[in-house]
């Protein structure tokens, strides 16, 4: 993150005086404190590099350790490198563009150098907030490696892209790992060749660097199998306190699950209630952050009688849990409650991501038993077609399965910092990078931000429903194939006939809209298709309110999603009203509104209750 109070009259940064730039360092330059700060970052340092050697080796057995990583990395990228040296003349070509635009920027500098404008040899692509600051553009000295390094970049990029003799697979893994190393090697990530970092060092004698080792060691202690980076400050959110704050009760709880149910806000509401099954793989609260950004409260306040599905954070003695017990003591099991609870046979159902994958194996197997209770769906960003399933699906193969079952053999579960590495990893230079250089270079603490703190609040998997899901569903597909069995039922999707309400969003990285389209596709009933905005979660948590973004419906039906765009209608802000008023529509008629401690099951605890609480 960057401080946008930029000091203009600091040297090295690039600021410039007479039209000529300015080298020297800053007036309150201190060179004795300077010194000093050099000396406690170095001995902070040592310090530091001891504690992450010793993490590395405790590491070191892991299949998933930096080490066998980098091994991996490495290995893919080999194969790449010998598929252009068999070919020389290819090779040799290639490396002839590069050193011709290593020319072109020579020649480019010197010529700006004697005082000519000139034009320069590659640009950042818009929306790259690495190279922000003026300093990148005023400064030769930062200009120069900003634009070698996207000269080099995006060689790289092409010719991997371009690389002839390697599967489809192997190419994808190595532009990934490619991806990694790119990001990695930015000059926006090295204190010398960053003129925010470097400006910021003279006028703070150093005292950023110093307390960016501070950060980093706290970051250490934090953390467990993997370093994480502090992506927000943590000690401003408390859930219950500021987020998570809709008002309810929980109804029901058992060894998976608490069962919230929230109050109303409107003296009618439609009779049938909606049922929310998030994914277990993070919490709830996603859809219930701040009040003016809770999905929850929207959907109260919209008069509809709303239930939440708030998951266990699994230790190792739900290592045995299954994807079918989560289905069976999860979903069924909330459905059955809330027949109860209101005496009504009819629920509406809304899973997101992994637990709308959950929910459609969910309906599958209610339509093979003849179960009608559920009488509509709603799909936010959830896969069931794996087909085209992203970059998360080129890693799992057998060998990966067997090494994961391995580690998570070991403690019963999956650790959720592992899996919230993996996500961050899809986006390094968006996700990893920008907070190192404020939280390590810049020294500065990451700013508060709701979403983020979500997004740490990792969980735990347990391994038995966390193998399945991965092999069942990402390995085999073997739900799309109409081959998946739950409890001795073969599921099958052309069954599922109630109507549906499809979200996928325009840049999501986790389920991409092609794989969520072409899973809707299987689906026979009444399906309203509407892509949102930006990503898997920024588009989903949009409130009108905020007035960002935007989303895409009644577009003619079509095989694929590209064909569908083509007549698709864009509409401005959220797609949350479109949601309500589809729902309303099937939800029957108005009638008064519910009160969670009616009900035959008392409440057991205030919202957000003690599942969500425990931290991983």
């Amino acid at each position: 993150m960057r401080d946008d109070n930029q000091n203009g009259g600091a040297g090295t940064g690039g600021a410039k005086k007479d039209g000529k730039e300015q080298d020297d360092a800053p007036d309150n330059m201190n060179f004795d404190e300077f010194t000093r700060n050099m000396l406690r970052l170095f001995d902070q340092g040592t310090k530091v590099a001891s504690s992450l050697a010793e993490r590395n080796a405790a590491n070191g057995n892991s299949p998933y350790s930096m080490a066998s990583e980098a091994g991996e990395a490495a290995k893919t990228l080999g194969t790449v490198a010998q598929a252009w040296v068999s070919n020389p003349s290819k090779l040799a070509a290639a490396q002839g563009e590069l050193l011709q635009s290593y020319a072109d920027l020579w020649g480019r500098s010197v010529r700006r150098f004697l005082g000519e404008e000139v034009e320069p040899v590659a640009r950042p692509e818009p929306g790259d907030n690495r190279f922000s600051d003026p300093g990148w553009s005023d400064n030769q000295y930062f200009d120069f490696w900003k634009q070698a390094y996207l000269i080099t970049s995006r060689w790289a990029e092409d010719i991997t892209k371009k690389t002839e003799g390697v599967d489809e697979r192997t190419r994808k893994r190595a532009m990934f790992y490619l991806e990694q190393v790119l990001s990695a090697m930015s000059p926006s990530n090295n204190p010398f060749t960053n003129p925010e970092v470097v400006r910021t060092t003279l006028s703070t004698n150093a005292e950023n660097l110093v307390q960016g080792m501070a950060h980093l060691a706290e970051d250490i202690e934090q953390s467990k199998d993997l370093l994480r980076v502090s992506q927000t400050d943590l000690s401003a959110f408390e859930v219950g306190r500021d987020l998570a704050i809709t008002p309810g009760k929980v109804i029901f709880q058992n060894d998976l699950i608490q069962l919230i149910q929230y109050e109303p806000t409107t003296k009618q509401v439609s009779k049938a209630p909606l049922i929310i099954a998030p994914p277990w793989i993070n919490k709830y609260y996603i859809l219930d952050l701040k009040p003016e950004k809770s999905f929850v409260k929207f959907a109260v306040d919209q008069g509809f009688t709303v239930f939440m599905i708030s998951w266990v954070n699994p230790d190792g003695q739900l290592a045995q849990k299954t994807f079918e017990d989560y289905m069976h003591e999860g979903i069924l099991k909330a459905v059955e409650v809330v027949n109860r609870q209101l005496g009504l046979h009819h629920v509406n159902l809304l899973g997101y991501c992994v637990g709308g994958t959950l929910l459609a194996s969910a309906l599958a197997y209610s339509a093979a038993k003849g179960d009608d209770r559920i009488a509509t769906a709603t799909f936010l960003t959830a896969q069931v077609d794996f087909t085209e399933a992203g970059d998360l699906l080129i890693f799992i193969d057998d060998t990966q399965l067997k090494s994961l079952e391995e580690m998570m053999a070991e403690r019963g579960y999956l650790d959720g910092s592992r899996m919230a590495a993996v996500f961050n990893m899809l986006r390094p230079r968006d996700l990893i990078w920008p907070y190192v250089v404020n939280n390590y270079l810049l020294g500065k603490k990451p700013f508060p931000f709701d979403l983020l703190f979500w997004n740490a609040d990792s969980t735990r998997m347990p391994a038995a429903n966390h193998a399945f899901y991965l092999r069942e569903f990402y390995h085999e597909n073997r739900l799309a194939k109409g081959e998946m069995e739950l409890g001795g039922v073969k599921l099958d999707l052309s069954k599922i006939k109630i109507p549906v309400y499809e979200l996928f969003t325009r840049e999501d990285h986790i389920a991409p809209a092609v794989s969520v389209f072409r899973g809707s596709k299987l689906l026979r009933g009444e399906v309203r298709h509407v892509m949102a905005g930006s990503g898997h979660i920024a588009g989903v948590v949009n409130p009108p309110a905020k007035k960002k973004y935007q989303y895409w419906t009644d577009g003619r039906p079509a095989a694929t999603l590209e064909e569908w765009l083509k007549t698709a209608k864009e509409t401005p802000g959220s797609w949350w009203p479109d949601w309500a008023a589809w729902l309303e529509k099937r939800s029957g008629e108005k009638v008064p509104a519910r009160d969670p401690s009616s009900g035959p099951f008392k409440p057991i605890e205030d919202a957000p209750g003690s599942y969500v609480k425990d931290h991983d």
